[in-house]
């Protein structure tokens, strides 16, 4: 039974009034761990401490070449501790350790990457049109960020903002989710490991209400990453209606994957499988809307019926376990209750649709497969965050791009197809931020991702996303020796 304590100007300790929250092993229902639950004060605690640290200290006397090299150092940590810290996020969230263990070892690249673009961002002169000036612009930190992540790829995404953040030298309060926290205060032992001053990186634990509206609506707070729900968004684009924080959005999704008759059928099945039964569907871009031209239709949902069915469900530490159990009762229900609408309204269930057989305790649920007539099933419209994808049949290329872009979201898909001039149309004709031709949920510090629509606004990763993280200030130099023109002489 591990105890954990939120990480408040470089020290670790309890919430001020003693609160806690038990963190459960979603294999075992089992209680394992305790997280505190931040106060109000003590989100004051953080930004105060994020505030001091960004304006006194060594921090700001740091140059962009010293404070990539604490970046580096940190992904060196990450990378020493990426197997015990991916064991840790699978106790408390229940995704396989195949795949957290990995992807926090690719996670250290995120630093890398920023660690190694802490020095290279750059202003511009200008060739201004008046006489003896010279102008410049330069990129300033845009001051206390708070970065607000979800639980189920918390230290990948705790990269996408810290990351790019630091590089351009602001301070940062994270607010892990109250969801599997575990990993995330873990990783704070990391951040004071690796020589940050104390206040440049806080991390903290507790709800929306207070901690999360106290940290978003704080007057210090200039910028807010979230990644979360749409109703949660709502709520912090309002928080900052006083403040006036930038405020960026990576929220949910009902991504379509598009399956030509001409794909590579063995290539289409595992990009939908992997789609949707890896990380078991709990994923922001889960291809959840599987869309089959009519001419392989029948076939296809044969042969994924087929791997569905062979998908080995266990504990997700186990190295034979191919999909695990959900984070929580909540989402088990959930979907329960989502499945049961859409059959009562004439879909089909192929194979799943029930709790996985075998299993005593934990929040697992079958691999499943839903044939639907068209749109209006619920399936089709709910983020549903589990292993369930809906299949509908398109006839054409423009019914199925139409299809595809019948949703509010926008923030994967995929396409298949062997045609490489129609890969290029449909890629530029659906309404996401990213697309997937021939492939499925590949990620890399390289290439930016976000949303359109309901899946929000706003990039991380790549080049571009350190921008997001600082201000343009223009600074105007007069080079001449001659005094300043009276201003009341118009010449």
């Amino acid at each position: 039974m591990t105890d954990y304590q939120l990480f408040i100007d470089g020290v670790f300790c309890d919430a001020s009034d003693g609160g806690r929250f038990d963190c459960v092993n979603p294999a075992t229902e089992e209680r394992w761990a305790s997280a505190p639950a931040a106060t109000a004060q003590d989100v004051e605690r953080a930004v105060h401490a994020a505030h001091r640290a960004l304006h006194h200290g060594p921090w700001p006397q740091m140059t962009a070449t010293q404070r990539g090299q604490l970046l580096f150092r940190l992904a060196d940590l990450v990378a020493q501790n990426a197997h015990r810290l991916g064991s840790i996020e699978t106790t408390d969230s229940g995704k396989l350790a195949a795949e957290t263990r990995s992807q926090t070892a690719y996670v250290a690249d995120y630093y890398r990457y920023y660690g190694g673009l802490a020095d290279k961002i750059q202003g511009a002169t200008l060739p201004i049109d008046k006489p003896h000036m010279q102008v410049f612009t330069r990129r300033e930190p845009i001051g206390v960020v708070a970065a607000i992540v979800p639980w189920n790829a918390e230290m990948f995404l705790t990269a996408t903002k810290l990351g790019p953040a630091l590089a351009a030298g602001n301070t940062v309060v994270v607010k892990a989710s109250e969801e599997a926290p575990s990993v995330l205060l873990e990783f704070a032992a990391l951040v004071a490991e690796a020589g940050f001053p104390a206040g440049v990186v806080n991390i903290i634990t507790g709800f929306g209400e207070p901690c999360g509206r106290v940290l978003t609506s704080h007057p210090h707070v200039s910028r807010v990453a979230f990644t979360g729900g749409a109703a949660a968004a709502s709520e912090v684009v309002a928080n900052t209606s006083d403040n006036f924080a930038h405020v960026s959005l990576e929220l949910g999704g009902k991504s379509p994957i598009l399956v030509f008759d001409d794909a590579d059928m063995e290539s289409a099945v595992n990009g939908v499988i992997a789609g949707n039964f890896g990380a078991a569907g709990q994923s922001c871009v889960a291809g959840s809307r599987v869309l089959v031209q009519a001419g392989v239709h029948d076939e296809f949902v044969a042969k994924l019926s087929e791997r569905a069915k062979e998908i080995r469900i266990g504990d997700p530490l186990d190295a034979q376990t191919q999909m695990g159990p959900l984070a929580t009762r909540a989402q088990l229900e959930r979907i329960e209750q989502v499945v049961a609408q859409s059959s009562a309204q004439g879909a089909v269930v192929q194979t799943g649709g029930r709790r996985a057989l075998g299993f005593d305790t934990g929040w697992y649920y079958e691999p499943t497969i839903i044939s639907c007539k068209d749109q209006s099933t619920p399936s089709t419209q709910v983020e549903l965050f589990g292993p369930v994808m809906s299949v509908l049949r398109f006839e054409d290329e423009q019914s199925g791009v139409d299809l595809a872009n019948d949703t509010r979201f926008g923030l994967g898909a995929g396409v298949f197809t062997k045609d490489v001039a129609r890969a290029h149309r449909v890629a530029a004709a659906v309404h996401s931020g990213i697309v997937w031709v021939n492939t499925y949920r590949v990620i890399s510090p390289i290439a930016p991702f976000g949303g359109f629509g309901q899946s929000g606004y706003g990039r991380e990763a790549g080049m571009d996303a350190i921008y997001d993280y600082t201000r343009s200030k223009t600074v105007w130099v007069n080079t001449s020796d001659e005094p300043m023109a009276n201003p009341f002489v118009i010449r």
